[in-house]
């Protein structure tokens, strides 16, 4: 066993500290009880580097996306009017950190860039960003023979609202994977590969359930009270249950390492999907056309729009575009065809190599982006409009002189959309990333930004009437508060309870395993 301390580090990918609260208080989380009895907290404030969507990225790095010039997981090539998803390109923070590392299944962490780490990369991750690998490269073969594959790999980003048969089957698989995920991350701490200053893991099921399972426990979500409600919740306790037994069991283990768990951020209930990846693409086709691309079904006039139980979202939606809208829907070798590809974009979506987004309706509009003053990239999170700028875009028309004031009316549109229920604005917030110079940096920026205010089904549009509405995605998002950081085994800290960095994480796993910090690093420890 190496000399120095020893330190465990639980990843809580997609953790709400609310539903922690609850389920303290009844009981049923007693390891996160000893932690927040015991041990530091922390909130943690991810800042705007949180609307990347890059956060396991940010900490496998240790910085900040404005050190490396990468905001988004989607980049748009302007030769190509093509956006895709692609990998971490980037160094992680352990390229020279010296020190024996444990690291089993931590997201966007690139085991062979790293000086010292063993484990396994992209075994069960939400958004793995690296491909699959193990150091030792025989690890691989033994943990799929003494404890199988990822037993939930089709639910890791699930659609199942839907069906209650499909709701129970995802929140069975993703219990019995934090569990099994426990398992192998205490066989490798204490036998297979025990060696370690630092053991880490991320527990990436919580991300999973809480973005398509919110709907169960969120009692105020447009989608609870669907037949599916009671799964998803029993899904979402069961998962968390699990994750207070994984860091409750790695503690037991070796009651001598000091613990550290922790979240970037918290979850809500989504705001992002249809705005973002149908509702905008629309206005602004709309915008440059005048007429519809996007063909509403008779029965997603009802609050909320629904869709059948074994319907797929994409697939609902894609064939609604269109002059394929009202013929495709009727085709079981289109609907096939969709459910093949779907699946295709889940298993490469963890695999070496980009990812095409042909399954966001976003992405159906590329072909009339080179004839469109702006159009709208496919996102996950926040909404996003390229310019066609002359110089820049292959095909770009508009002018630089004409760029401030085609912002200036692109905003204005768009603080004008309603939401048809409340009457209230969509927008809550609209940032120009490369208004200083947007001829710099630009495969992961966007010219206008948008932080949607609510979880919308439709836009009221002056001049325009409605656009939708369509179905939900996924029922939860990226829209919590706070993320939290529990810190068992030591006093000497900044003062407990404040608001800290999400980037100070990094240095202050190194700080309590005794390890020089790289140069570079984002943030400052937590203990002294």
């Amino acid at each position: 066993m190496p000399d120095g301390p020893r330190l465990i580090v639980v990843g809580l990918d997609g953790f709400e500290t609310a539903i922690a609260d609850k389920l303290i208080e009844s009981g049923r989380l007693p390891a996160f009880r000893k932690l927040r009895e015991k041990g530091l907290q922390f909130r943690l404030d991810h800042g705007n580097a949180r609307e990347t969507g890059l956060a396991w990225e940010h900490f496998s790095t240790g910085k900040h996306p404005e050190s490396y010039a990468r905001w988004s997981a989607v980049e748009f090539n302007p030769e190509t009017y093509s956006a895709t998803q692609v990998k971490t390109r980037t160094e992680p923070f352990l390229a020279t950190v010296d020190i024996p590392v444990l690291a089993f299944d931590v997201p966007y962490l690139d085991l062979s860039r790293t000086l010292s780490a063993v484990g396994m990369s992209n075994w069960g991750a939400h958004d793995p960003g690296v491909e699959r690998a193990t150091l030792p490269p025989e690890l691989d073969a033994e943990i799929t023979k003494r404890f199988g594959d990822y037993p939930a790999r089709e639910y890791i980003y699930g659609f199942v609202w839907p069906s209650p048969e499909s709701t129970e089957d995802m929140a069975c698989k993703l219990i019995e994977a934090t569990r099994r995920r426990a398992k192998i991350m205490r066989w490798l701490a204490g036998k297979r590969l025990p060696d370690w200053r630092i053991a880490m893991t991320v527990v990436a099921e919580l991300h999973s359930a809480l973005e398509a399972l919110w709907h169960g426990w969120d009692e105020s979500h447009p989608l609870h009270g669907l037949p599916s409600t009671e799964a998803a919740r029993r899904g979402i306790e069961g998962v968390y249950e699990q994750t207070d037994a994984l860091i409750a069991g790695l503690h037991a283990d070796h009651p001598d390492a000091e613990l550290i768990a922790f979240s970037h951020h918290g979850m809500g209930p989504n705001q992002a999907d249809l705005p973002s990846m149908v509702l905008l693409p629309e206005l602004l086709y709309r915008r440059k056309f005048g007429h519809r691309f996007l063909h509403p079904r008779k029965d997603w006039l009802q609050h909320p729009p629904l869709l059948e139980g074994n319907e797929q979202w994409s697939h609902a939606i894609n064939t609604r575009l269109g002059i394929l809208g009202p013929q495709a829907s009727q085709n079981g070798f289109v609907h096939r065809l969709h459910q093949r590809a779907e699946a295709f974009a889940r298993r490469i979506k963890s695999s070496d190599v980009k990812i095409e987004l042909d399954w966001m309706p976003a992405a159906r509009y590329a072909p009339f982006w080179p004839r469109m003053e702006a159009f709208a990239l496919p996102a996950y999170y926040d909404g996003q409009i390229r310019v066609n700028l002359k110089g820049r875009e292959r095909d770009g028309f508009v002018p630089a002189e004409r760029y401030p004031a085609l912002l200036d009316e692109l905003e204005k549109l768009i603080l004008s959309v309603r939401d048809p229920r409340s009457g209230e604005p969509v927008a809550r917030r609209i940032d120009r990333p490369l208004a200083a110079n947007p001829f710099s940096q630009t495969e992961t920026r966007c010219d206008l930004k948008i932080l949607w205010a609510r979880n919308v089904y439709a836009f009221d549009v002056p001049g325009m009437g409605r656009i939708g509405p369509v179905p939900q995605r996924r029922t939860g998002g990226h829209t919590g508060d706070f993320g939290y950081a529990y810190i068992l085994g030591t006093t000497r800290s900044r003062k407990a309870g404040t608001v800290a960095s999400s980037f100070d994480i990094v240095p202050t796993l190194l700080s309590m395993a005794g390890a020089e910090a790289p140069p570079g690093l984002s943030g400052r420890s937590l203990v002294r």
